[in-house]
This record gives C-alpha cells, sequence and structure tokens, in this order.
C-alpha cells in the first residue's frame, strides 16, 4: 500500500500550523476510506478495498478539508465529505478502467484485470452506493449537490464516448468534457469544505469556480505529460497518443492543419496512420513536442490555473488562499 499524505501541490505551503492540520485531517478521512468500503461478503470487500488500498493522491478529500478551513473544520461532517469525494471519484475510476481497458491504476492491476469487467463495474456501483450513504448524513444540500455532479460525472463521461456531433468546435466539447469529468466533482469537494464548515456563503461560487477551473487545468496538463519526455511520472510517453485517444495537443493540431499548417498535415498523417511501431511513436512525440501546439498545450492548462486563482480573490488573505493559489499553479507545474 501506498503511502497517504498531503498532495505534492500543498509541499510549498509555509504556514505549518495549516499543514498540520490537513494532514490530521487526511489520516482521519483515510481511516473512515477503510471502513467505508469494508463490506462482509468477501469478494465485495476486496474489490471495494482494492483502490482504496493502493493509495493515490487524495486530492479531493484534501480541498474538503483546506476549504472547511475558512470556517469551522472540526466536526464530523467534513470527515464525512471528504469520503464521499473520494469514494465518489474512486467509483468512477473502476467504470473508467474497464471502458478504457486499463491494465493498471496506481501501481496495480486494475480490477477488471483480477475480477472481470462484471464485477469491475459492479463494485463501482456499490462505491456509488456507499458515497450516497455517507453523504445521507450531510443534509438536502449537500445531496443535491452531490446528485447533480454524479449527473455531471456520467453526462461528461457520455459526451466524451460519443464524441463532438459535426457542428461541435471539437476543442469547446472536449474542454466541456473536462468541465463535467473532472472539474465538477473537485468543485463540488470545494463547495462542500464552504457548506458544511458554516463558512460565509458567499465564498461558494468562487470556491465552485475555483475547483471546476483546477480540475480543467489538471485534466490538460495530463495531455502535456503524455507528449512530454519520460520523467518522474512513471508514465510512458505517447501512452494516449498511441490509443487515439483525444488529447488537446492533437485537436489543436487538428485545427492547425485546417488552417494550412503543412507540417501539422504531415504530422496528422503519421499519427492517423498508427502509432503501434515504437520508431513510429518515438518520431510523432519528437515533432508533436517541436511543433507550437505543445506550448499552446501548456498555456491553455495554465490560462485555466490562472484563472481558478483569480476565481478566489474575493477570500481573505491567509494561508487558505495562499495554499488554494499555490495549488492551483503547482497543477499545471507538475509532471505527474
Amino acid at each position: 500500500m501506498s503511502p497517504i499524505s498531503l498532495p505534492r501541490q500543498l509541499k510549498k505551503v509555509s504556514d505549518r500550523a495549516l499543514l498540520k492540520s490537513l494532514e490530521s485531517g487526511l489520516e482521519i478521512v483515510e481511516e473512515n476510506l477503510k471502513q467505508a468500503t469494508s463490506h462482509a461478503d468477501k469478494i465485495a470487500g476486496a474489490s471495494a478495498r482494492h483502490l482504496v488500498d493502493a493509495g493515490g493522491k487524495r486530492v479531493r478529500p484534501t480541498l474538503v478539508l483546506l476549504s472547511a478551513q475558512l470556517g469551522d473544520a472540526k466536526n464530523q461532517d467534513i470527515i464525512d465529505a471528504a469520503v464521499v469525494v473520494e469514494l465518489t471519484h474512486l467509483a468512477t475510476l473502476y467504470h473508467d478502467d474497464v471502458m478504457d481497458d486499463a491494465p493498471t491504476r496506481r501501481g496495480v492491476p486494475t480490477a477488471q484485470m483480477i475480477w472481470g469487467n462484471s464485477i469491475a463495474i459492479l463494485t463501482g456501483d456499490l462505491l456509488f452506493a456507499r458515497a450516497s450513504q455517507v453523504g445521507s448524513r450531510l443534509g438536502e444540500e449537500s445531496l443535491i449537490l452531490q446528485a447533480d455532479t454524479f449527473e455531471r460525472l456520467c453526462l461528461g463521461q457520455l459526451h466524451e464516448t460519443i464524441g463532438p456531433n459535426e457542428t461541435e468546435d471539437p476543442i469547446a466539447h472536449y474542454i466541456e468534457v473536462m468541465a463535467d469529468k473532472t472539474g465538477s466533482l473537485i468543485a463540488a469537494a470545494a463547495r462542500l469544505g464552504i457548506m458544511l464548515s458554516g463558512a460565509p456563503r458567499e465564498y461558494l461560487e468562487p470556491m465552485g469556480a475555483y475547483g471546476e477551473k483546477v480540475g480543467v487545468a489538471f485534466q490538460l496538463i495530463d495531455d502535456v505529460i503524455d507528449i512530454s519526455a519520460a520523467g518522474p511520472s512513471g508514465k510512458t510517453p505517447g501512452t494516449d497518443l498511441r490509443a487515439g485517444v483525444p488529447t488537446l495537443p492533437v485537436l489543436l493540431l487538428r485545427k492547425a492543419a485546417a488552417s494550412g499548417d503543412t507540417e501539422a498535415v504531415s504530422l496528422l498523417a503519421l499519427i492517423d496512420g498508427g502509432l503501434e511501431d515504437d520508431a513510429r511513436l518515438q518520431e510523432a512525440l519528437v515533432r508533436l513536442r517541436n511543433h507550437p501546439v505543445a506550448e499552446q498545450a501548456y498555456l491553455e492548462a495554465k490560462r485555466w490555473a490562472d484563472e481558478a486563482v483569480a476565481s478566489i480573490s474575493v477570500l481573505p488573505d491567509g494561508p487558505v488562499k495562499n495554499a488554494l493559489a499555490l495549488f492551483a499553479q503547482a497543477v499545471v507545474d507538475r509532471n505527474n
């Protein structure tokens, strides 16, 4: 099992009291996650605990704990909310891995590789059910937010699967999918911390906007990492490119080709011709890194992170606001 610690994006926070509060809160969340994924049924218990035991960044529960610092962070509702958002996130991973036929997740075999697709899908459903059970203790407003977020998660996956229609801008469609699939749950985490800590209500919308924009930035920088040279992430460069997964650099490349960029046209011919051969993949990666779309994709991710920071300008100056700003900025500087 991987050790659980604060997301590395918060390592530069200098306020020791805030860090200590977040670290102790995350330890409690982790124990509650283990309890929430326990089950009397042997198979259900093993499959539900599979990804919890594998560890993870715990970005969403950390944002619940961090935003709650703007009010009274010391109550069980905050812990329960953090558990709800992580259970929801884990449930989506089980389903995503089945749809993507992914062999590994967080350094371990995916659930469907161990138990098969049906068990993996049902385990995801079980985790959604457990999230609802825990969330039922948090009151009507939180339940509505949870339900609305769940709907957006499903719609995001649906729209990604179907793809843009003929009248849609593919890049705008892609950003909307990222906002639904990733941004919505991070936004919910940020909002729940405000709602359940008794923080001023005027912080709700800014924190929701912050979370959604950070989520989009997080996903967009993943696209940049996919075409980057091998680094500490451990992810093989070009994994998404080889699989034909739409990413922002490739979408920008298609736009450039449509406007008459001859290098973009040539590079797309290489990519669309298939990248199963390692030499073709490496050629495509090098050319894509050197094309202006690589920098454009990075700048787009940075723009979303900058807008996230701008969204919280109304928050009071202090360690929480500083930590949120550092987190957003660090999202686009990460290499995994």
